[in-house]
Parts: structure tokens; sequence; C-alpha cells
């Protein structure tokens, strides 16, 4: 039995609340079915906040939300332990990293300090209080939201700590058709209120399971290890992609190619996610950042470069 056909139903419940976020919404399930976590970058105001909320209120997964402050300490995510005069001993309290789907809100509002103790746990899927390790639940998928406007009193992420983030993703501003039926859908009412969970947490895991068994032909692989290999090599960049990355354009690609109803990838699957995948992890030279190019415009570059795998070579298993 396949699960596949719960896609659309996640889809549908999230367009009953998100207005005109196609792209947005597949791409987040992306991510979460390939076992990876959400950057969001956008202006306020947008539906960031509201897209996690309603995955969450979609798919019956414990919801936790973190506001990040300066003044946040790694303990108020990981929890503490804390010492019970009846008992008389130590107590584990969880914090919200104990969650399935956490909202990191505002992420470079917070210091260094704590920014790493999120990153840890996103990467081991585990934190350690007071020297013992406590396992997150599964699945554990995090959607994190940055500011790009506001820079005062912000902590950008490092490279190494954007690496840990699958996709990045920007909302965008919605058309004015959409506008108009975002004001028309929220007039009397509050769909997200009424919202029902459609998938169950166990649905989910079995989903991401069989996303793992999506077929990726040795000319997608060499397909995705050649554009890596320019992110490297351009006179453009600076750092270029890690091998993480080429991990992560290829887990992403089955995902994507799972939600669109494929058993095998494509290599326009990973061209439809190359600019989420590599955009931040690809640092640029100053003097093409004083040119005014972008990450983003040099991968679509490389993707108009690269000989695409023929279809036949696609399939071969």
């Amino acid at each position: 039995m396949s699960y596949r056909p719960a896609v659309q139903s996640i889809i549908h419940a999230i367009e009953t609340v998100i207005v005109g976020k196609e792209d947005v919404i597949a791409k987040s399930l992306t991510a979460l079915l390939a076992g990876g976590h959400v950057l969001l970058e956008d202006v306020p105001g947008v539906g960031k906040t509201m897209l996690v909320r309603t995955f969450s209120r979609a798919i019956d997964l414990e919801f936790k939300r973190v506001q990040f402050t300066p003044d946040m300490l790694p303990s108020d995510l990981t929890g503490i332990s804390m010492y019970n005069q009846k008992t008389k001993e130590f107590e584990y309290r969880p914090g919200p990293l104990m969650g399935n789907i956490v909202l990191a809100d505002e992420i470079n509002r917070t210091s260094p300090k704590t920014q790493s103790a999120l990153l840890e746990a996103m990467a081991e899927r585990s934190v350690t209080v007071d020297g013992e390790v406590k396992i997150l639940p599964s699945p554990f998928f995090v959607m994190a939201t940055q500011n790009p406007i506001e820079h005062e009193g912000t902590y950008p992420l490092p490279e190494a700590q954007l690496d840990r983030f699958l996709l990045k993703i920007e909302m965008g501003y919605p058309s004015f058709n959409e506008e108009v039926a975002l004001l028309t859908r929220f007039e009397n009412a509050e769909p997200l209120e009424t919202l029902q969970s459609v998938v169950t947490k166990q649905e989910v895991e079995l989903m991401q399971r069989e996303v793992k068994q999506v077929h990726v032909s040795s000319a997608v692989k060499q397909y995705i290890v050649r554009l890596i290999h320019e992110t490297r090599k351009d006179a453009n960049t600076y750092l270029g992609g890690s091998p993480r990355a080429t991990l992560a354009l290829m887990k992403a690609s089955q995902a994507w190619a799972y939600i669109h109803g494929r058993d095998f990838v494509l290599p326009d699957d990973v061209k439809a996610l190359a600019t989420s995948v590599l955009g931040h992890r690809i640092l640029l030279t100053a003097e093409a950042r004083y040119k005014g190019r972008t990450a983003d415009q040099l991968v679509k570059g490389w993707l108009d470069e690269l000989p695409v795998p023929m279809d036949r070579e696609v399939k071969e298993v």
C-alpha cells in the first residue's frame, strides 16, 4: 500500500487556508518528506507564520513555537533538569524542541550560542541536557523564519549553519487576484480554526520511508554532481556546494518526484529545486557581489549550460 495519495490531501488542506502559494507549499512538503528543514525568508506579513501553523494543523503532528529574542538561552530550547523536593530527584522538563513541527520565529534575533543549540538539534535530532542525551520526537521538522530587511539587533546565520537547512524559500507577495481572494476567504471566517488534520504522524513517517525508495539513475546522479562542481569552480564563487549540498539536492529531488507522482527522479526535479537547495549554500566573491550578481542567478546560468541526461538514461536502473 502506498501513502502517496495522501500528498494531495495535505496540499488541498493547506490551500484551504493559504492562498496562491502552491510552489512554497510543495517545497515545504518536500523538505518534510525528505527529512530536512526549511528556512523561510521574507518581509513581515506575507504569511510565513500562518504557513507553519497551517502545516501543523493539516498534519497531525505536535506543534511548538519559539519566538527568538536576544536574551534567550540554549536551555530555553532544550529544556532543563529541575530538582523535585518531593521525590528528591532531578526531573527533566522538556523545552519547545520536543515537538514534531517547530516554528523557530525570527531565528536571526537570538545569539549565536542559542542558534547553535537549535542547529545542533536539527543535525543530530537530539539534545544534551546535563550530560544526558535526549532523543527528539520523530518526525522532527523545523521551519525557521527570518526577515531579510531589518539588520539592527540581528545575528546573521553563518554559512556552516545555513548549510543545515535543506531548503531556503522566499514567500513573496501575492498577485492582485490572490490578494482579493485572500480578503474574501478571511472576510467572515478564520479557515485555520476549522481545519482538520488529514494524515497522522505514522503516515508521515511511512511517506518518508517511501521517498527514500524513489529511484535516482546514474545519469541523474552525475547531473547533480556536475552542477555542484560548477558551484566550486566558477570565478564568481568564493565557496561552492559541499558534499552535504550534493546529498541535499538528491534527497530533495526524490521527495519532489514523489509528491509529483513518480517513482524516479527527472532532471526537471533537480532544476525545480536547485536554487532553493543551493542558493543559501553558495558564497559569492566580493567582486561578484559588487557587480550585483546573486547565487540564484548563477545557479540558473549553470542549469542552462549543463547538458541534460536523455530520457532513456534517466529511467535506467
